[in-house]
């Protein structure tokens, strides 16, 4: 490898390193207010309407989710019910555990394994993997969930979708407590 090769490498490994080490933390946002409890905001009827952009920023999907939420002390039920621009529909039963130190957990019929969540001041960060059908096939993507509570009826959410680490596209929620 030329020395010019070698000083480039160096340059963008830094970078990349640098990079991953910026990256935002659910605990940068501990002081910002309103503080965003789950089991309150997401509790009785709340309203979302959302988009799916692909990584270049197409948008892909248009939809808006009908959410029931109820919690019974730490446990709640998140029953979502997506109806997409096209006409389809789609349901997701969430199932959460509220952790004393403002962990979450979470399962779903087409998670794998359990969802890990950690609320902070304003914010929420939320990782699972999700079994996605696509052309007849099952495919398991990895989303990075952030979510800020703007006031007390309006949260917003930003989901990164990726595979082996690679971002496939974004979806952006605005949800609306009832």
């Amino acid at each position: 490898m030329t020395p010019r090769r070698h000083a480039l490498f160096a340059l963008l490994a830094g970078s990349a390193t640098l990079a991953g080490c910026a990256s935002a933390q659910v605990s940068d946002y501990a002081q910002q207010r309103p503080l965003l409890e789950l089991d309150r905001y997401f509790n009785g009827r709340v309203r979302a309407h959302g988009i799916f952009q692909k990584r270049g920023g197409e948008v892909v999907r248009r939809f808006t989710v009908l959410l029931d939420c109820r919690w019974d002390g730490g446990q709640g039920v998140l029953d979502e019910a997506f109806h997409y621009a096209d006409g389809s529909t789609e349901r997701r039963v969430w199932r959460l555990t509220k952790h004393p130190d403002g962990r979450y957990s979470g399962r779903a019929d087409d998670v794998v394994g359990e969802a890990q969540g950690q609320t902070a001041g304003n914010a929420f960060r939320w990782n699972y993997t999700l079994r996605l059908p696509l052309d007849g096939r099952q495919y398991e993507v990895q989303f990075d969930d952030w979510m800020f509570l703007i006031d007390e009826r309006v949260l917003l959410n930003r989901a990164r979708m990726s595979k082996f680490g690679i971002t496939l596209g974004e979806v952006l929620l605005s949800f609306t407590k009832e």
